[in-house]
């Protein structure tokens, strides 16, 4: 456990009032590791609570979503919404689809959600929230009428200037395009609340790119200052292929990167001539299909069953970009074997403790997801800026603003790291930087009885 009673207890605390919630407690666990020698540093910090206070929500809403399918057959689902902290802006953060939803989930991402928000240097505090319903498969009449019911009760806990939901997984523009429509139509109101919007009715320009661009951003950046090097001439391997992983390996690839393997939930692909990113956007984006149908359209690409054995292809840098814990120390152990140089989580928590101690004990440049991956709530905070202007920026604009904020992401997380005696090690530097501020806030805004 930890050197510091006052995390210990702390901790003891998180793990009785959420047992068996284990993607909370990692997230949890990982964070309070980094703050040991902030708290020892800062007394205030136990004097005002403020631990006890940041790993417990503001507020959850857990609820029932009935919607109905084409046959005329009735489901129930579950909805929910977790606004974790507020110190420094109004809740921010995605709404997930996908049958692995549960409080756990939900949790850690709300509670990772406030260090990533607060590292983009933007008013946002951290939020998450969705449903075990899994719009895959379904059709668009089924998907409007559950995102319909969905917004019904969402609705009266969101706003503008309260909490700005966004996409995730299974969250894509048609999503947040009837959650949209339904909210407008109960609150009889045009505002900027939710982020991922269309481009004709408020949407900004480079969000959908704005994660996995802002991903190579922060790894470039981390290449440059901490080795002098840079994608060109690199492999790369990026697991997923939604928005995250797909404009991950576009981006990798104009930096001078070439991109080896992609993957889905059945399994990967390897092209060792490098991915051709206008089929995988075929197949994925405008044919919702299988990852597997690439080889049947690229001559020389082979696929695999089984989606963890992309950490086996041989590569300089490894992005993962498609789900929590998927790179195991078993496969991070592989990936060292092989030569990699760097690993940047381009999805939220990719890595298992077991697996970021094997990079980092190996000298492997790691960049944590709350740091690498904090271009997409970045650029709906953007989005939430030219709402509030009614004003659109141009993509140059927007990507430009973009580059600038991981640039910074990383050097104040390389400094934070460096401050407090872990130079180098950006997963502590990260949540430092990111709970600095926060807690900052926290203490200025008083203890509400």
């Amino acid at each position: 456990m930890f050197k510091s009673e006052y995390l210990n207890r702390v901790y003891a605390g998180v793990e009785a009032r959420n047992p068996g919630e284990k993607e909370f407690l990692q997230a949890v666990y990982e964070v309070l590791e980094s703050l040991e020698p902030v708290v020892e540093a800062n007394p205030r910090l136990e004097e005002n609570g403020i631990l006890e206070r940041i790993v417990e929500p503001e507020r959850q809403i857990f609820f029932r979503v009935p919607w109905v399918d084409d046959n005329g057959k009735v489901h129930v689902n579950r909805g929910f919404r977790v606004q974790f902290n507020s110190a420094i802006g109004p809740y921010k953060g995605g709404i997930r689809l996908h049958p692995s939803v549960n409080a756990s989930v939900i949790k850690f991402l709300g509670f990772e959600q406030i260090f990533k928000n607060s590292l983009t240097s933007l008013p946002i505090g951290g939020g998450k929230g969705g449903s075990d319903f899994d719009p895959k498969g379904k059709s668009d009449m089924e998907v409007m009428r559950f995102c319909q019911s969905f917004m019904t009760e969402l609705s009266k806990h969101i706003g503008a200037d309260t909490d700005v939901p966004a996409g995730d997984i299974g969250t894509g523009a048609r999503e947040i395009g009837f959650m949209y429509g339904q909210y407008k139509r109960l609150r009889n109101e045009f505002t900027g609340v939710l982020t991922g919007k269309g481009l004709t009715y408020g949407g900004s320009l480079a969000r959908k790119e704005a994660t996995g661009f802002g991903l190579c951003y922060f790894v470039e950046e981390m290449l440059n200052c901490m080795k002098n090097d840079s994608f060109k001439g690199k492999t790369v391997v990026v697991s997923g292929s939604g928005n995250v992983a797909i404009y991950a390996n576009q981006k990798a690839t104009e930096l001078g990167g070439k991109v080896i393997a992609m993957s889905d939930s059945n399994g990967y692909i390897v092209d060792k001539n490098g991915i051709n990113l206008d089929v995988v956007k075929q197949i994925k984006e405008v044919e919702r299909g299988r990852i597997k149908e690439y080889v049947n359209r690229v001559k020389g690409a082979e696929y695999f069953e089984g989606c963890s054995g992309i950490w086996t292809v041989k590569c300089d840098v490894a992005l993962p970009c498609a789900t929590q814990n998927e790179i195991n120390e078993e496969s991070a152990k592989a990936l060292i074997k092989n030569g990699v140089i760097a690993v940047g989580e381009g999805a939220n928590m990719p890595s298992t403790p077991e697996a970021v101690a094997a990079f980092q004990n190996a000298g492997v440049l790691f960049a944590p997801a709350k740091a690498a991956n904090a271009g997409g709530v970045a650029t709906s905070a953007l989005e939430m800026s030219q709402n509030s202007m009614r004003y659109s920026w141009t993509f140059s604009e927007v990507d430009a603003k973009l580059k600038t904020i991981m640039v910074n992401i990383f050097h104040n997380a390389y400094n934070a790291a460096e401050k407090y005696g872990k130079k180098g090690n950006l997963v502590a530097g990260a949540n430092i930087a990111g709970f600095e501020k926060v807690a900052d806030a926290m203490l200025a805004q008083g203890v509400a009885y």
